[in-house]
């Protein structure tokens, strides 16, 4: 028999976070938890990294672990930057840090195996959120215990302001003047905004 008041919280099983900081993808800096980012994407190679263990070609990305990696990829395709080679003429991928992991070698080889379906960085099977363009610290300060957190929020000011901003000016006040220009009404004859100093 279900008791009766209680209420079912919520299934953290499946709660996925849509944004992290880049000092969170920061943290996952190891091959056991191996966390990277590229154009504005965060991903989890941990398990492609387990799949790979012990493999040379996952040293480049390991290498990388926690950082990020957009100047790899080309932002229009979103694959990985391409050049010339200039020995033989032909388009290959260019890996300044060395061939990885799904990246096919520079000549034909009988020991590449390419049954992997796709590469890494094309599906979406190791994304888990969106990288924060910007982040800033917020200080909680309790007034009653002087206790004080500082917290690394992600959030963007001007689309609230546009969005807030017509029905409260006091939204205006806090994120989107510049320091330089008052706008204050003009006074006797003038029609311009004052600037301060």
């Amino acid at each position: 028999m279900p008791r009766r008041g209680l209420v079912a919280g919520p299934d953290f099983e499946y709660f996925k976070r849509r944004f992290f900081t880049p000092a969170e993808v920061a943290a996952h800096n190891q091959a056991e938890d191996l966390w990277v980012s590229y154009l504005g994407y965060v991903y989890d190679l941990t398990p492609l990294a387990q799949e790979y263990k012990g493999n040379l070609l996952l040293k480049p990305i390991v290498e990388v672990a926690g950082q990020d990696i957009s100047h790899w990829f080309d932002p229009k395709t979103k694959d990985i930057r391409k050049h010339i080679d200039p020995l033989t003429g032909c388009l290959r991928y260019r890996t300044p840090r060395g061939r990885f992991v799904h990246v096919p070698p520079q000549l034909p080889r009988s020991d590449w195996a390419n049954d992997f379906g796709k590469p890494w960085w094309q599906g979406s099977q190791y994304e888990v959120g969106r990288l924060s363009p910007k982040t800033r610290n917020i200080r909680i300060i309790n007034t009653l215990t002087s206790q004080e957190h500082t917290l690394e929020a992600w959030g963007r000011a001007r689309p609230c302001l546009s969005r807030w901003g017509r029905w409260s000016p006091c939204g205006k006040s806090s994120t989107a003047t510049s320091p330089t220009t008052s706008t204050r009404p003009a006074t006797r004859g003038s029609t311009k905004a004052r600037t301060s100093a």
